[in-house]
């Protein structure tokens, strides 16, 4: 498909071997990046606090991936506080696609998180033994997802939620994906939604070891900075030595790459990727199997946008054939460590995933040296994008390739030259990594440069 520029991209990078590396790309770019401080878990000294008594209790059993149930605990948080309710610790939901039993206390520490949110809300580990016993779906306290809108306002719980908590005494959230929308929201659930996930989240100590390996290894000297203090507790070591365990020195910096490209998204972009024939059965029968409401939504719509269309548009993923020529585009080096982050690759082999899997790829991503995404919609590049800008100082970079202009910059393949390409795509890079404020409606765990999250300096 870009035979020619792929063979333009190698000879460049065979050049490059011989140079100094003068690439800026390990840095952030700009130095606005670094005006904005964590700060969402000072105490506001206008609060009064909670209310002294419960309007009762929250159950919630989350759907989705890790990250997906990372959001879900942190709104849970936000509607707990704002229908004064006592949280019970979430249930983690078994999922068909990730076939992982893990649930809260196998993946994040319970007694942190309750303590560090004792002032904000009361959360409990279970339900206390006179609701044990209710049938929850009889009495009317089971809300699903088909109940809530999706982002929906804090209004919607107050109107439709409450009045069964204070009937009840307990409510039953089932699914809770992405069921509390960004805005409008009142200051103190923002700012809790964010010390909920930049700060009350912390990975177990058995993941935690396993992320400060992993790093180490691929670092090869020891951790170092915010990020890895946040992500990794007290794995990180205070050694400054250049060899350990037998491990020679090496790579002193890596890139993180999440490489959005599984089977799933792949199958439901509905885009061609150059597989043919065999291509289309195969991504036609996995629709078929796993999403019949899409097969089902393209039958009553016939005059569905061509995959042509959908590339021009910006809508399908990058192939790794894409995610190759933007890094080579933007300077990084055949030498390049590169963290892979993901399950399986559409194409290739899959590997073992699951909650503690995917915890590892967030203190990957998290913790490199400069982090790439293809897919500014994933839940994990977005989580990690965001706190990469809470804790990273403006010293982690982040490369967002905007799709649309990419697939301009593609359509050219057969004529542009390299030197034309690389500049292209780096001034894309670049105005993908300028500072922003987080716009309206737009997620707080992804872009926390707000007053509600953060603290800018003078």
């Amino acid at each position: 498909m870009y035979g020619r520029l792929l063979s333009l991209a190698s000879s460049s990078l065979a050049e490059k071997e011989f140079k100094q590396d003068s690439s800026d790309f390990w840095e952030e770019p700009y130095w606005q990046a670094s005006a904005w401080k964590p700060c969402a878990d000072r105490k506001i000294l206008t609060s009064l606090g909670k209310p002294d008594n419960s309007n009762g209790f929250l159950l919630v059993s989350a759907n989705g991936g890790l990250n997906q149930q990372r959001v879900a605990v942190c709104n849970a948080v936000a509607v707990a506080s704002l229908l004064n309710a006592t949280l019970v610790i979430p249930k983690f939901l078994y999922s068909n696609v990730w076939k992982d039993p893990s649930q809260f206390s196998d993946i994040y520490q319970e007694d942190y998180f309750i303590n560090l949110l004792k002032d904000d809300i009361d959360i409990v580990k279970a339900l206390p033994p006179h609701l044990k016993s209710l049938d929850i779906e009889e009495i009317g306290s089971l809300v699903t997802d088909s109940e809530i809108v999706k982002e929906a306002k804090p209004n919607d719980y107050v109107k439709t939620v409450l009045p069964i908590l204070l009937r009840n005494g307990v409510v039953h959230f089932l699914g809770f994906g992405n069921r509390l929308g960004f805005d409008p929201v009142p200051f103190k659930l923002q700012r809790l939604r964010c010390k909920c996930n930049f700060h009350a989240l912390k990975f177990v100590p058995k993941i935690q070891q396993m992320g400060s390996l992993l790093i180490k290894r691929i670092r090869k000297y020891d951790l170092r900075g915010t990020l890895d203090s946040q992500l990794l507790g007290k794995f990180i070591s205070n050694s400054s030595h250049s060899k350990m365990n037998g491990i020679e020195s090496g790579p002193s910096k890596y890139l993180a790459l999440h490489l959005r490209f599984e089977i799933d998204m792949v199958s439901y972009s509905q885009c061609d990727f150059g597989g043919g024939e065999t291509e289309r059965r195969e991504l036609q029968a996995y629709r078929e199997n796993h999403f019949p409401l899409l097969i089902e939504r393209l039958k009553k719509n016939p005059g569905i946008v061509s995959p042509k269309e959908l590339r021009k548009l910006g809508k399908c993923p990058l192939t790794p054939e894409e995610a190759a020529l933007v890094l080579a585009g933007s300077g990084f080096k055949r030498g390049t460590y590169i963290y892979l982050a993901g399950s399986h690759i559409y194409g290739g082999k899959s590997r073992n995933f699951s909650s503690q899997m995917a915890a590892l790829d967030f203190i990957a991503c998290a913790t490199s040296d400069a982090f790439a995404m293809t897919d500014s919609g994933s839940q994990l590049s977005s989580l990690v994008s965001g706190f990469r800008t809470y804790y990273g100082k403006g010293q982690a970079p982040t490369l967002r390739p905007n799709k649309k202009r990419l697939t301009t910059i593609l359509m050219e393949n057969k004529t542009i030259g390299w030197t034309a390409f690389e500049e292209r795509i780096r001034k894309m890079i670049d105005e993908g990594q300028r500072p922003r404020l987080r716009g309206y409606g737009r997620s707080i765990y992804r872009q926390p440069r707000c007053p509600e999250c953060m603290c800018k300096s003078q």
